[in-house]
């Protein structure tokens, strides 16, 4: 590397004193986009932070130096970046960011704006911060993984072979940097159009419209919001005057598709159908034992069973019943002879 002149010589000996200076900003730095990202609920893949080094700015400095008045006129030395999951989240993010920082408009651009044919990987928005309290300007670089990995792949094949790449090869890596950008938006599109559809489904259960969902994971979360086994839970639990403790309901979905329901209307049918039974079935459980404590998954998993034995399941349909909820073990046997014994004598076994 070529000497220094005086000038970027002082510039360099500016940088080395601010360096306890540097270390704290980037500290404050990543402490207030961390913090601002939890606020907002954002989940991103990385929060990086880096000091430039005093080798790579002097290879800055050998190139431009003439254009700085001071270090403060570098506006990079400081560089943070946050890699999101979704394009959509960079401006998410970006308004963020325009919230804890002083914005240097003139210096910031919109990579994403230049629409050029080989720039995927660098389609980053670049924005020039000023912290309070602190003279150095910094730069945020924000951008998708996907883009984030297509420029770490580009520059380790563009850059450390030191070969210039032959136009064939560079045709088939701009090919794939427009399949990568193709990805990378409908990744954000797929996950706006499955808000819309949670949002939809909840609308839909909260009007009773249940026969127009489908039964899922998802669906059957917003469906158990509306509480559909309670009712059925505080009857049970006041056999004993017991207290109820929360458990979770989702594990309970293979079994009612294998019970032949598919929408949230089967369900609920289902739970009409066998409910005065399933607490039939838990009177005749716990009314000779003192149990204080129960679950909130008794009234469903005794609607199950009452299925199950009044379809003609029978002990080796409770078998199965216990070994989706409890994995597969030696008692799950013991189980069912003992749930279907309780409920030998009981009304819907003798229909």
């Amino acid at each position: 590397m070529e000497a220094l002149d005086l000038h970027c010589e002082m510039i360099l000996d500016e940088y080395r004193e601010a360096q306890p200076m540097l270390e704290r900003m980037k500290e404050e730095v990543l402490a207030l986009l961390r913090d601002a990202l939890d606020r907002n609920g954002i989940i991103v893949t990385a929060v990086e932070a880096r000091i430039k080094t005093e080798e790579s700015l002097s290879g800055k400095l050998a190139l431009k130096g003439a254009k700085y008045a001071s270090m403060e006129d570098i506006t990079d030395i400081l560089g943070a970046r946050i890699v999101t999951f979704y394009t959509d989240d960079v401006d998410r993010i970006a308004a963020m960011a325009e919230q804890l920082f002083e914005i240097d408009w003139d210096n910031s651009v919109d990579k994403r704006k230049l629409h050029q044919l080989d720039s995927f990987g660098y389609n980053s928005l670049h924005y020039i911060c000023k912290l309070p309290g602190y003279p150095l300007r910094f730069e945020l670089q924000l951008r998708t993984t996907l883009q984030h990995a297509w420029a770490a792949i580009n520059h380790d094949i563009g850059y450390k072979t030191g070969v210039e790449i032959p136009r064939e090869y560079m045709r088939r890596m701009n090919r794939l940097a427009g399949i990568l950008e193709m990805v990378d938006d409908e990744f954000s599109r797929i996950r706006a159009e499955i808000t819309d559809y949670r949002r939809r489904v909840q609308q839909l259960v909260r009007k009773g419209q249940l026969d127009d969902v489908l039964l899922d994971g998802d669906t059957f979360r917003s469906y158990l919001q509306i509480r559909p086994f309670d009712a059925l839970n505080k009857r049970i639990a006041a056999i004993n005057q017991a207290e109820i403790q929360e458990a979770p309901l989702i594990r309970y979905i293979r079994v009612l598709k294998a019970l032949k329901c598919n929408t949230l209307g089967d369900v609920s049918r289902l739970v009409k159908q066998y409910e005065e039974d399933a607490y039939l079935l838990a009177r005749h459980q716990l009314g000779n034992t003192d149990l204080d404590i129960i679950s909130s998954a008794v009234g469903l998993q005794n609607i199950c069973i009452v299925c199950i034995l009044s379809t003609g399941g029978g002990k080796i349909g409770l078998e199965r019943l216990f070994d989706v909820l409890n994995g597969h073990n030696s008692q799950n046997a013991a189980l069912a002879e003992l749930t279907y014994s309780q409920a030998l004598n009981l009304p819907f076994m003798q229909k």
